[in-house]
């Protein structure tokens, strides 16, 4: 009997299908139809899934780098699995998804001591940034992958760090969270870095750091291209021996004696009231010691001393006892406008001096909700801010009142008090912003800071390293006073000066910091190493476009001859 379902006409030699074993279900019947490979396709995805798993936990290595774990020597290796991995990646698309999950791994592991704050959010806003490493991880397969050229590995040296700081300079608006876990700051306490951070600021360090990364994946990746990563390292190596030895430390041109008053009071009944009973206890035990400035920590006053009489009196009498003005920081409404803000406040022992500095920076969720009317349903959640603080609208110098102390020798030799330039917090991750104030005539960086959400995390040991960073950029000291610690100071190398008060501190800290005049390359050039960046990856990119970096194509394949009867594979059968 004829087969139905065989057209009329057609050669039946032509249906090879074995007849259906009649003790098979009919669904693995249809899995085992022409073309069909279930068990490859399960294989398939095993692999993908597990790649996938391998680029985010590649993506989380560089936070090792950072404090607490502080392990610096790891940032120069840390980036090479990931770049091996995206290097290998079959097509453009899976090295673009190699790139995304790593970012991922990246900004969650970095900022992973926000999850008090944010919870599950963190993970939604980690996959947003890690985003930005798409195309980066598009750079680092089109320059690396497959057998490149000795031409492409060079230019792989220059593009990939490039490419990175793009991606730190994107991050670093304050809307995306700021410039928090940019990779050279990992390097806070190795002087050629900071030297390094003196002529190019931290972007400097970071492309130091990248580039470095990509040399020993070049070692890594084959013989071919061992020459070119170690010339990549003998690179990396004469610049930091460079910026060591050859960039000069500050010169110093007098000292500040600066207290640091670390309450490590914050939260429970009464929290604002205690916090400030105890900075005035602390407070009172400086006097009879010779000091320039009292720097308290980030909202340490719960109450705008300006429309407070009693409070205002009560620091006024602290700074009489000490003989020294207080750098105090109020977290209230201003007593002259609407509003919540953040303002650092000068008192002298005449009183209110009128120096009072807004915060201008805010922490996004932390200090304001974004798109408040959208998102506001987040403060049911984590500890985001219930009203939005306001923003301070310019940066400000403070000129310190006078004492009974005689200032000359309170800076040495004659020299006159220096200008202060208060941040507040969040804003010493800005290297702009310490780098103005400088620029504008600050002596001395005053950060007034509170981790104290995040207490037992990574977080103030990390908040606390960047004024080493900022102080080394601009050349001016920096005293880092916090709530409940890291409390730390900087002289203008960026070396600290003294022990730090720890998390687990009540106490205060007088520190004598150099003072010094010099201006570093970064304070005269700014961020040039950002728009170097911007040239190089622009250059690569059109490079590219005009087919400059092409692999030659391998030969195409013979088309395979058809057959009358079977596979053109076996002919025959």
């Amino acid at each position: 009997m004829r087969n139905p379902f065989v057209r009329r006409g057609q050669n039946r030699d032509q249906d090879q299908s074995p007849p259906p074993d009649p003790d098979q279900a009919p669904d693995q019947d249809q899995d085992r139809a022409p073309g069909r490979d279930p068990g490859g396709r399960t294989r398939r995805r095993r692999r993908a899934l597990a790649r996938s798993l391998l680029a985010v936990g590649c993506g989380a290595l560089p936070a090792l780098a950072f404090p607490a774990p502080g392990l610096w020597w790891w940032a120069y290796l840390a980036l090479v699995p990931w770049l091996l991995l995206i290097r290998t990646a079959p097509g453009a698309g899976r090295a673009a998804l190699d790139g995304w999950l790593g970012g991922i791994g990246f900004v969650f592991a970095v900022h992973h001591w926000l999850l008090p704050s944010l919870h599950v959010f963190l993970l939604p806003l980690s996959a947003l940034l890690g985003l930005l490493w798409l195309p980066w991880a598009w750079l680092v397969r089109s320059l690396l992958g497959g057998a490149p050229s000795a031409l492409r590995a060079a230019v792989a040296l220059v593009a990939v760090p490039s490419g990175w700081l793009l991606i730190e300079l994107v991050r670093s608006w304050e809307g995306l969270g700021g410039p928090w876990g940019l990779l050279g700051a990992s390097q806070w306490q190795v002087p050629a870095a900071l030297r390094l951070a003196s002529v190019g600021g931290v972007w400097l360090v970071t492309a130091l750091v990248v580039a470095a990364n990509t040399a020993v994946a070049l070692l890594v990746a084959g013989p071919g291209l061992r020459t070119v990563g170690v010339a990549g390292l003998a690179g990396c190596a004469l610049v930091a021996g460079t910026a060591a030895w050859g960039v000069g430390a500050p010169r110093v041109s007098g000292t500040v004696r600066v207290a640091l008053v670390q309450p490590g009071v914050f939260d429970g009944a009464g929290g604002a009231e205690r916090r400030f009973e105890r900075a005035e206890e602390l407070t009172r035990s400086l006097a009879g010691q010779r000091l320039d400035l009292v720097v308290w920590g980030e909202s340490g006053v719960g109450a705008d001393p300006a429309g407070r009489p009693d409070l205002a009196a009560r620091l006024t009498a602290l700074s009489r006892e000490v003989d020294a003005p207080l750098l105090v920081n109020v977290d209230a409404r201003r007593a002259d406008r609407p509003g919540i803000f953040k303002s650092a406040v000068l008192v002298g022992p005449a009183g209110l001096t009128g120096e009072r500095y807004d915060k201008m920076r805010l922490v996004p969720f932390g200090e304001y909700i974004p798109a408040r009317g959208v998102l506001g349903w987040v403060t049911s959640f984590g500890k985001a801010a219930d009203e939005d603080r306001r923003r301070g609208t310019t940066p400000v110098l403070m000129r310190l009142p006078a004492t009974g102390a005689d200032s000359g020798e309170a800076t040495g030799a004659g020299a006159p008090e220096p200008l202060i330039g208060p941040l507040i917090c969040f804003e010493s991750a800005f290297p702009d912003m310490s780098r103005n104030l400088v620029r504008d005539g600050a002596g001395l960086l005053v950060v007034q800071s509170s981790t104290s959400t995040f207490q037992e995390s990574w977080a103030p040991a990390q908040h606390a390293s960047l004024a080493a960073l900022r102080a080394a950029e601009t050349g001016r000291p920096v005293a880092h006073a916090t709530l409940t610690g890291v409390s730390a100071a900087y002289g203008p190398d960026g070396r600290r000066i003294g022990p730090v008060l720890g998390t687990d501190a009540s106490a205060v800290a007088v520190r004598e910091l150099p003072l010094s005049d010099t201006t570093t390359g970064y304070v005269r050039w700014g961020d040039w190493p950002l728009y170097g960046a911007l040239a190089v990856v622009g250059a690569v990119c059109a490079a590219e476009g005009a087919g400059a970096f092409r692999r030659p194509e391998s030969a195409p394949r013979a088309r395979r001859a058809r057959t009358a009867r079977g596979s053109a594979g076996r002919p025959g059968h």
